[in-house]
Order: structure tokens, then sequence, then C-alpha cells
């Protein structure tokens, strides 16, 4: 407890003069990172992907992969211009590709980068559950969530060292449990917990974009239904990354309907 106390206090410090607003939350968030500094690493390590990997081109498919992304994105450009956040995506370089691969899976990379494996068309049955994956990938390019990650794995490692001066007198001993309990606590208590909040928060962006898009966010919590039924034993909770799959879907019930109501400001009355 006194370790995730210290992370934390570092943490409100560095929120001070180091933070950025999400505009779908209206949340500060911590981000010591510019778009600057990480977009352009981003872009190259997307190309050398790229390059190794099997990329689908000119299928059914890999057109639908395109058409989906460019509709989310449009929905999200509507969103940002009606928040006042015009020229948010400015340094966003979007591509959208699908790539052979039994994974069933797809990411995001910062700056507008996305990829899905051919292993999860099957999974997603319909243009409107591929609709609820690239929604949330996308989701998770806009709210930042890889610099936010990147600005916390530093800080992390800031409070090691800060630790390892504060205990440089003591025994080794001390020392090497120090480092085991601050990096178990601070990944149990602090690390884990900010990885599954960004997976809920991309969610529930993900469901208020494909509804302004005119895809269905009820149909969300059936696709993870179905990924539920596809996949293995998962780890406890508290010792992922993501949410439980019912902790998910259950959210995905719950934040549909505020979806809907979000896209009938922007005029849509029916969804595909």
């Amino acid at each position: 407890m006194k370790l995730r106390k210290i992370f934390i206090g570092l943490s409100v410090v560095l929120l001070v003069v180091a933070c950025k607003t999400n505009p779908f939350t209206g949340q500060k968030n911590l981000n010591f990172v510019s778009n600057d500094q990480l977009f352009p690493a981003s872009f190259a390590q997307y190309d050398q992907f790229l390059g190794e990997a099997e990329v689908v081109r000119g299928t059914e498919d890999a057109q639908m992969v395109k058409n989906l992304g460019q509709d989310i994105v449009n929905a999200a450009e509507r969103y940002l211009n009606a928040n006042g956040y015009q020229g948010f995506m400015s340094d966003f370089e979007w591509e959208f590709n699908l790539v052979k691969d039994e994974q069933v899976n797809a990411f995001a990379m910062p700056g507008g980068k996305v990829v899905v494996y051919t292993g999860i068309i099957d999974i997603a049955k319909t243009k409107t559950g591929l609709a609820t994956v690239m929604a949330h990938e996308i989701a998770h390019a806009l709210a930042d969530h890889g610099a936010q990650r990147i600005s916390a794995a530093q800080l992390q490692q800031l409070g090691g060292v800060a630790g390892s001066i504060a205990l440089s007198g003591k025994s080794e001993q001390t020392q090497q449990i120090f480092a085991q309990a601050y990096g178990l606590g601070t990944t149990v208590g602090v690390m884990l917990p900010f990885s599954r909040s960004h997976e809920a928060e991309a969610d529930r962006i993900g469901l208020t974009l494909m509804a302004i898009a005119g895809y269905d966010p009820d149909e969300a919590a059936k696709l993870w239904r179905r990924m539920q039924a596809e996949g293995g034993q998962a780890p406890p909770e508290f010792l992922s990354t993501h949410p439980s799959n019912e902790t998910r879907i259950n959210n995905l019930e719950k934040w549909a309907p505020e979806a809907k109501a979000e896209a009938r400001k922007y005029g849509v009355t029916s969804f595909k």
C-alpha cells in the first residue's frame, strides 16, 4: 500500500505538468510523450511490421476492413468537430490493413495505423461485428493510450530508481526485497488496472463511434459472447491487462443505450 501511495504521489506531481485532455471523456490523463515524438516511431514500426507480414490485398475482406475503418474515422471526426476539437486528428495518418494470421486479434498503433488479423473475421461474422473490433482499436489510438502507457512505464521506472536511491545505505537483501515488492505492487496494483481501464474506455468510446457511423452497438456484446465461447481459460481479472469477459459483456450491454442516444444527436435513427 505504501509503494502504491508513492507511485500515485509521483503520478499526481507529473499530472500537474504533463497531462492531456481526452476529448471523449473530458478527463485529463498522464501523457508526457508528444505526437511529434511518438508518431514517427510508430509509423516506422508499422511499416516494418507490414514488410514482414502477409498483407491481404484486393479481396472483399481487405476492402471491408478499409471501408469500416474510414467509416469509424469519419464518425470520430464528426464527434470531435461537434465538441470543439477541430483538428484533433491532424497529425494522424490513418491506415487499415488485413493481415493473414490465425490469431483472433487486431491492434492499433499510435497515430492511426490499424491491423486486423484474418483469424478474427469468422468470429466477427458480420460487418457490424468487425465494426465493433475496429471501433475499439481506433478508440485506443484516439484516446492516446499508447502514449499514456509509455508515460506510466517511465513513471514506474522513476519510482523504482527513487526507491533504490532511498535504500542505497541498506543491506543488499533489503534492496532486493524492495525491488521485488515494488515490481509486483506497481504491476498488480497500478499498471494492470491502468491497462484494464484503457480497455474499458476503448470499449465505451468505440460503442459511441460505431453508433455514430450507423452500426448497431447492441451487436458488441454479442461479439464478445462469441469471443468468450472461442477462448480458453482466462487468468483472474486482477492479473490481466483486460477486463474479464463477463465484466466486458455487462459493460457493453449497459453502455449500448448511451451510444445510441449519442448517435441520435448526429441524426442516426437506424442501424446497419
